[in-house]
């Protein structure tokens, strides 16, 4: 079943002193287009991360993000108390005044708090690493969702262009009549004498450069294999692509062939609706 490269996760991870918050977003791209942005403590999981997301999503523009919101159980940063202890002696030396006052203004110079630095914790990371997990999975589930509603519209187009391809069966008779009259009436307007015999083997060569039997049932094969290779199991949106390529070949062709306004009407709208599958298309991963 094809999916979409349009998708979103996210999944929310409360801890005792932390709340973490995994989020997961996709677009389309032509090959993978990966955005990790982690806390500096995990940092040293990333390539882990990346390679676990690149392994499952395959392909898009993804972004991917690890949010951290403390909960004030714990603190990340504590008092230097040498250096307040140091500017509290300093400032006595300037100043008389209590060292109520005097703390004050140390705890707000340079240097009076210092950064504890969070380290890993294994325990602690085997959880968002499940919790990455899950939100994989939902990135997953909706981009084939999505991918259902694409089929629908795959589906519903080759109907349209198969239905067209045999209104062109259909009148392909008239067309070839239309051009074998077109031709007599040439001659005739000439007020030539021609050989009967010689006229018609041209008449039939020149009607075998218009034949578009062969176009005709490549274009009905290749809608069959379309259908086909959206129900396969793995996705796979630049195959569809190049079968898209083959389709608008044998249309063009057609099309060049055509020599019919009637028909070359069918083939203009048989393109319309390969284009829209091609734009949409560039969604399936």
């Amino acid at each position: 079943m094809i999916q979409s490269m349009t998708g979103y996760g996210k999944t929310v991870l409360q801890l005792s002193t932390k709340k973490i918050t995994i989020e997961l977003k996709s677009l389309n791209s032509k090959n993978l287009d990966l955005n990790v942005r982690i806390p500096s403590y995990y940092r040293e999981k990333e390539l882990d991360i990346r390679k676990k997301l690149a392994l499952n999503l395959v392909r898009g523009k993804i972004d991917f993000s690890i949010y951290i919101e403390n909960n004030g159980g714990e603190l990340s940063s504590k008092i230097n108390e040498k250096a307040v202890r140091e500017y509290i002696s300093q400032l006595k030396k300037i100043v008389n005044s209590d060292e109520i006052e005097l703390l004050k203004i140390a705890a707000r110079l340079p240097d009076s708090l210092k950064a504890e630095r969070e380290e890993l914790d294994e325990e602690e990371w085997n959880k968002i690493a499940e919790a990455i997990n899950k939100t994989i999975k939902k990135i997953i589930s909706y981009r084939t969702d999505e991918g259902k509603v694409l089929l629908k519209d795959f589906e519903m187009r080759v109907a349209i262009i198969e239905d067209l391809l045999n209104k062109v069966i259909e009148i392909d008779p008239k067309r070839i009549e239309n051009v074998r009259l077109k031709l007599k009436k040439g001659i005739e307007e000439l007020e030539a004498k021609v050989d009967e015999n010689r006229f018609e083997q041209e008449l039939i060569y020149y009607i075998e450069k218009l034949d578009i039997t062969e176009e005709k049932v490549r274009l009905k094969n290749h809608l069959n294999y379309f259908l086909k290779e959206l129900k396969e199991q793995t996705s796979n949106g630049k195959k569809l692509g190049f079968i898209t390529q083959e389709i608008g070949r044998e249309i063009n062709t057609i099309g060049s062939k055509a020599n019919f306004a009637d028909m070359q009407k069918l083939v203009v709208q048989m393109k319309d609706e390969l284009e829209k599958i091609k734009e949409q298309n560039l969604n399936v991963l």
